[in-house]
């Protein structure tokens, strides 16, 4: 079934200049209908002539040339101001004398170069057309003339506005895509951090743990296991956000599962953190950005607890509510020397403009005794 914006879009693939020919035609066609013969600019007053075969000539001369309007603004305005120069002097006074008009906004609107060169060829031009029209006998007067100038002066003039109007909407388009491209590089450099961080620190960890079993093979097997597969996760989620790259890849983003959370919990675990793991509340059958923010807000609070509070116990606990997904985690141990009592780390600082885009609350810093806490609420897409 053909729909209209497939004709639109067959339209827009055909060059301009055809695009630019129905315009013109209707013009020329509307200047020979006879409810229309003799209706037309009328400058320097002359009696109207009958129509001959030169008015055909003229007609055409006035009107195709606006098939170039877009194309050759120059010499498309060149072409009608000859023709309607014509037109004015053998007094045929055609309906195609508009083209004239159309010529101009079009000229002012997209010739790009030698457009003062343009505005003073085509004021010397009217002066010589004025000067041949008063000597023929024009009663239009100094005035009239004049009056007829400023009228083609506010033709050029809406061209050149709207040719302002539509750079100025080409320059916020282009600051939009600048800023939308910067804040997705953001967001992609912020997944890299989240990701990468943690799978590597609970290698380093896990690889320094295994230096003191080689005395127990079978710890050390597991050890090594452990290792492997985290490495094996880090390449998998790595993979996953590369292909956000492809343009190929679904605008759908890539969110956790529920059982992820628990898969993180398991392999901090593995890491020697003893992580104490609750969650309430029934996670969303499909999951969204409230989600995954809660998914990298545990991450990197279980990074920064491999880091700066290995061993220490941490407690993780997720509430799932109708409106806002709640989640706290505890350490009791320091957290990063960077955060300070607000949160200043680069990771947790990129939790803080993650979540506050979505309208949530975050907060790290100290919590009880010499421990550390990570606090976040984060609206679910079901609040209006």
């Amino acid at each position: 079934m053909i729909t209209r914006r497939m004709l639109q879009d067959s339209w827009r693939r055909w060059p301009v200049t055809v695009r630019d020919l129905p315009l013109a035609l209707v013009i020329a066609l509307a200047s020979v209908t006879p409810p229309l013969r003799g209706i037309g600019t009328q400058l320097g007053d002359l009696p109207a002539r009958p129509f001959d075969a030169l008015t055909v000539v003229v007609i055409a001369l006035e009107c195709l040339p606006l098939a170039l309007r877009r194309s050759r603004p120059a010499l498309s305005l060149a072409l009608v101001s000859l023709g309607f120069a014509l037109d004015q002097v053998r007094a045929y006074h055609t309906f195609a004398g508009a083209a004239l008009a159309v010529a101009l906004v079009s000229a002012g609107a997209h010739l790009d170069r030698g457009r003062r060169t343009t505005v003073l060829a085509g004021s010397l031009a009217y002066i010589g057309l004025a000067v041949v029209l008063d000597r023929q006998g024009s009663t239009e007067g100094v005035v009239g003339f004049t009056t007829f100038y400023l009228l083609l002066a506010l033709a050029w003039g809406t061209g050149a506005w709207l040719r302002q109007d539509r750079a100025a909407e080409t320059e916020r388009r282009r600051h939009v895509a600048d800023t939308a491209r910067a804040a997705e590089r953001a967001r992609i450099a912020g997944e890299l951090h989240d990701v990468v961080t943690h799978h590597v620190t609970a290698m380093v960890v896990q690889a320094e743990a295994a230096r003191y079993l080689t005395a127990a093979p079978d710890r050390l097997d597991i050890t090594l296991t452990a290792i492997t597969d985290t490495g094996r996760r880090a390449i998998g989620d790595l993979r996953l956000l590369l292909d956000v790259l492809n343009p190929d890849h679904g605008t759908e983003p890539r969110t956790p599962s529920v059982g992820e959370l628990h898969a993180l919990v398991e392999q901090t675990r593995q890491a020697g953190q003893p992580v104490e793991f609750t969650q309430q509340g029934t996670p969303a059958e499909v999951t969204g950005g409230a989600e995954m923010a809660a998914y990298r807000v545990v991450q990197e609070a279980l990074t920064n607890a491999l880091k700066h509070a290995h061993g220490r116990p941490t407690a993780v606990h997720v509430h799932h509510g109708d409106r806002e997904i709640t989640v706290e985690i505890s350490t009791d141990g320091p957290g990063p020397r960077a955060a300070g009592p607000g949160g200043s780390g680069r990771g947790l600082a990129g939790l803080r403009e993650r979540v506050s885009v979505l309208g949530g609350e975050f907060d790290a810093g100290r919590g009880a005794g010499d421990g550390f806490v990570v606090r976040a609420r984060i609206p679910t897409g079901s609040a209006s």
